[in-house]
């Protein structure tokens, strides 16, 4: 997508991405996705698992999949979180579902044979989770999901989303793993060692995801990281560019979007710092 004649912004597509999240022996542990360098946006980054909402998650029928609380959720919201859920299957294999009528989530045994009946739509990246969920007689477990953040890509960008962040505890059964084809390589760390390696040149990290592992890093157990979630202000970012300097870019951000600045400074690679302005 480009802008138009008149010079106007790109439209927003809806996507929804997820912090896979576990307790590790040096504190929490987060999913990554490297993505593959031939791809026209994020190439080469390193991501949470996420994409854009298609048609198949705004499917009404879907309610009948979720669990009964939140069947009465606003329409977009539900299509965002079976966004997530479907794009944490067919990106990385872990699927958050739950057999119906059970508490537990779907071990891992029955999540490879449903992975043996779906593997050709995974690979495509054209899964329908709400045909998936009926046949195995499945609910989306939408509920663990958090929502922790929301930002927008910039409107100078010719390629746009409106994301919002979700974070939920990863089945401790499930192996995540890249897929090989819009990723390449997939691990498991804690945020702020993410960004120490980001900082030495080891991977590339935009700098919505280095905030987001910032807010990660504050914390110490999956515990803390969803309780202190349910408290997030989840407040729309779209960064706003306010000068060009030798040091990088100069933006501006919502102060209560809850990160601590207002103005910041964000290099290349996306590591940032306050600006002396904020």
């Amino acid at each position: 997508m480009k802008e138009t004649e008149r010079g106007e912004p790109a439209p927003t597509r809806d996507a929804a991405t997820i912090l896979l999240i576990r307790d590790g022996a040096n504190g929490v542990e987060v999913f990554m996705l490297v993505r593959h360098t031939r791809l026209d946006f994020a190439s080469g980054a390193m991501v949470f698992p996420g994409g854009g909402v298609d048609a198949h998650d705004r499917d009404p029928r879907l309610i009948a999949q979720m669990p009964g609380p939140l069947s009465d959720m606003p329409a977009d919201e539900r299509a965002l979180r079976i966004a997530a859920v479907r794009e944490a299957y067919e990106e990385c294999g872990v699927l958050l579902a739950r057999p119906q009528g059970d508490s537990r989530l779907i071990d891992a045994e029955r999540l490879c044979r449903i992975d043996e009946r779906y593997a050709e739509a995974r690979s495509q990246h054209n899964l329908d989770i709400g045909l998936v969920a009926r046949e195995e007689s499945l609910e989306i477990a939408c509920d663990l999901m958090i929502p922790f953040a929301h930002w927008i890509t910039p409107t100078s960008q010719p390629k746009r989303f409106d994301t919002r962040f979700y974070v939920a505890r990863a089945p401790a059964d499930h192996v995540a793993i890249h897929d090989g084809h819009e990723s390449v390589e997939s691990v498991w760390m804690g945020a702020a060692e993410i960004c120490r390696q980001a900082d030495a040149g080891q991977w590339h990290v935009m700098f919505p995801t280095r905030m987001n592992l910032h807010r990660l890093a504050a914390h110490d157990t999956v515990e803390e990281v969803l309780a202190a979630a349910k408290h997030l202000p989840i407040v729309p970012v779209l960064p706003e560019l306010m000068a060009q300097t030798d040091g990088g870019r100069r933006l501006r951000i919502p102060l209560e979007a809850g990160y601590g600045m207002s103005e910041v400074v964000v290099s290349k690679d996306g590591a940032f710092r306050a600006s002396d302005n904020t």
